[in-house]
């Protein structure tokens, strides 16, 4: 069969998406869809036609992030390092941890692709939620993969079976325990926003905007979450969130933000005042919402490879 590589990029945000799930990381996703898009282009004259192009795709994809995942450990959150912190922590206190321990957000239009219709754009942006994915590395990397497989991506176990290259029956053994470990999570949080939820988030960014840190606090649920990777540290409750924007939060004061959405939920770019004039990037702020109330905020501090990949500026002119 003749090579058409616009064959094979028709299935680059799918497989982005799929990637991002396996390891997540966007920076790690991207790196497995090119190599898996190299293996492809290098071995298409061996395809054979029998399975689909987009089966076999997902089968190199997944030997890439197999074998990705046999050199690294898993990816985490930091909720998942202990009990939550002071809203008063001191600066000497805070503990980093390098970018490749955490989970990082994915821009949801990378993963879209253009021709799904409203309820498969819906349930890919439930499957790439933070908290998902998180839940996602805790399990065995074939586990996860015959996970996604079939309820993501819609495979049948035979088709899973296949991909992986093992048995249905293992297929189906490695589902079985998939699903009793992720029972707990829950995607029923419509994807689409409702208009209470828009409403909230123009009052999010009114209230950020002008610190008015009381009314951004009342929007929150009293078991919202705060966290800021690199940091370890990760607050609950509106009042310990209210303590540390008051307290070493404050240089937020003066911030702007900007729209976008990231790993399923509504984001913003924010951008503190900048000494020189303007303002420079400070976070990717990623907001998980229940109802009409805020339940976590997800202050993504690498500003300098994630504003880019967002097509963000790292500055914001006067």
């Amino acid at each position: 069969m003749t090579a058409d590589f616009s064959l094979l990029e028709a299935h680059r945000p799918a497989l982005t998406g799929y990637c991002y799930r396996m390891l997540g990381s966007p920076f790690d996703a991207d790196d497995a869809v090119q190599e898996t898009m190299i293996r492809a282009w290098r071995s298409f004259n061996q395809f054979d036609g029998r399975a689909s192009v987009k089966t076999w795709l997902y089968r190199i994809a997944t030997n890439v992030c197999l074998d990705e995942l046999k050199n690294r450990s898993r990816r985490a959150r930091p909720m998942e390092e202990g009990a939550p912190s002071s809203g008063s922590p001191s600066m000497e206190s805070l503990t980093q941890r390098p970018r490749e321990y955490w989970i990082e957000p994915i821009l949801d239009s990378r993963i879209l692709p253009a021709e799904a219709d409203p309820s498969e754009r819906a349930a890919l942006r439930q499957s790439v939620r933070l908290a998902f994915v998180a839940a996602l590395q805790n399990l065995a990397p074939k586990q996860r993969a015959a996970l996604l497989m079939t309820e993501v991506l819609g495979c049948s176990a035979a088709e899973a079976a296949e991909t992986l290259e093992t048995s249905i029956p293992s297929v189906n053994s490695a589902l079985q325990r998939a699903r009793a470990a992720l029972a707990k999570r829950s995607m029923e949080e419509p994807a689409e926003l409702t208009s209470a939820q828009q409403g909230m988030l123009s009052r999010y960014v009114a209230a950020f905007e002008s610190y008015d840190v009381d009314g951004l606090t009342a929007l929150m649920r009293q078991d919202a979450t705060f966290c800021m990777p690199p940091y370890s540290m990760w607050l609950q409750g509106p009042e310990e969130v209210r303590t540390w924007m008051l307290g070493l939060g404050c240089g937020c004061r003066g911030s702007r933000l900007v729209p976008t959405f990231a790993s399923g939920w509504p984001a913003f770019a924010q951008y503190r005042p900048n000494s020189e004039g303007g303002h420079k990037a400070w976070a990717l702020l990623v907001l998980e919402l229940s109802g009409d109330r805020i339940a976590g905020v997800n202050s993504f501090l690498d500003t300098g490879n994630l504003f880019p990949r967002f097509g963000f500026s790292l500055t914001l002119s006067a």
